[in-house]
């Protein structure tokens, strides 16, 4: 069956997977829903979007998605409340970080309208798949790559837009074990660090690979001229709480403009607890852990929300951290879950109502 609305045409799936899968049980982002939003891009200008079934996509083997990597993404929620009301978090901040990509990356911004619209469009649809257990969400994932053709090494002529969603758990279980990185840099100054560009994921794997073979669970990036400050956690913004002071790097060419990081200093300025943003040597954090200064750790991003860290390595030495049940990470994440969940004031008017 297909419908349209003001901006998009509407196909539907024939038939659903959603009784096929343990929603007690999900993992992280391995469980599609039913539909997909599309949008292409040709002939100078974005085609108007498109939802339908979720379904393979086929690629020209010139597409120079595969030849010189022009791809972008974002990563969104969708929470459903006790009256079974959907509703996001900041979306329209991820629609505008998403063109701040694709200007680095060289590919052409897409329309506000078409963003916003097809995403609702699309969860009204889907919205039987936003779990409402503890912890899970319905996990969105709008990309942008380079479908169009050709060996020469230049931007693309074509691109497609995609909406995909997964119900999903919990991203991080557990305690998390970090390495601090001195051989290996996740970007560099002029680079594209601040842009989410599928790249920049993929430089992290290899390193992130060795970290696991040590015991670790993720590595902590350290700049890339003389590895002395602390940047990110992983695929996270990175927190540090010395004594009662909440510390994050200032964002830059290397950094991402985290959603989660400026909600957190956002809460924490509304909570009068003390915070700094600026450059975090890793003596310092070292110190600290020696000391008895370090409190905290944690890393910050959409998928985890906070991630407290729970022993980090350096040059070979491993250094716990204190367990602190009501710690910052634990009073800011319920602060912001609750704003997500829709059960506290939104006094920041972050929430958007689907």
């Amino acid at each position: 069956m297909e419908t349209s609305t003001k901006n998009l045409k509407v196909q539907k799936a024939k038939t659903s997977k959603i009784n096929e899968v343990d929603f007690d049980n999900l993992a992280f982002g391995s469980v599609f829903t039913d539909h997909m939003l599309v949008c292409k891009y040709k002939n100078g200008a974005w085609e108007l979007p498109e939802i339908k079934p979720y379904q393979p996509i086929t690629l020209d083997p010139s597409a120079k998605i595969f030849h010189y990597g022009q791809s972008i993404f974002e990563g969104m929620k969708a929470y459903k409340d006790e009256k079974d009301i959907v509703w996001l978090f900041r979306p329209l901040d991820n629609c505008k970080r998403l063109n701040v990509s694709a200007k680095r990356m060289a590919i052409p911004e897409l329309p506000e309208d078409y963003f916003m619209d097809g995403l609702v469009e699309l969860l009204n649809l889907e919205k039987d798949w936003i779990p409402q257990s503890a912890g899970s969400s319905l996990y969105i994932r709008p990309f942008i790559f380079a479908s169009g053709n050709g060996f020469h090494a230049s931007p693309a002529d074509e691109y497609t837009f995609i909406i995909a969603c997964a119900p999903s758990g919990a991203y991080f279980s557990g305690k998390v074990k970090v390495l601090i990185e001195e051989k290996y840099s996740r970007s560099a100054n002029g680079g594209v660090g601040y842009a989410k560009a599928g790249g920049n994921y993929a430089g992290q794997f290899y390193p992130t690979q060795l970290a696991v073979e040590k015991g670790y669970n993720q590595v902590i990036w350290t700049d890339d001229n003389t590895h002395e400050y602390i940047e990110e956690a992983g695929a996270m913004n990175i927190f540090v709480r010395i004594n009662d002071t909440l510390i994050t790097g200032p964002t830059s060419d290397r950094i991402l403009d985290g959603i989660t990081r400026k909600s957190i200093l956002k809460i924490a300025k509304d909570e009068g607890i003390p915070f700094q943003v600026r450059k975090i040597t890793v003596i310092e954090v070292v110190e600290a852990a020696k000391d008895g200064s370090l409190k905290e750790m944690f890393g910050a991003g959409t998928a985890a929300v906070i991630s407290p860290i729970s022993t980090f390595g350096y040059r070979d030495t491993d250094y716990d951290l204190p367990e602190m049940p009501e710690g910052y990470a634990t009073r800011l994440k319920k602060r912001i879950t609750d704003i997500q969940y829709n059960r506290s004031e939104d006094k920041f008017g972050w929430r958007y109502k689907v």
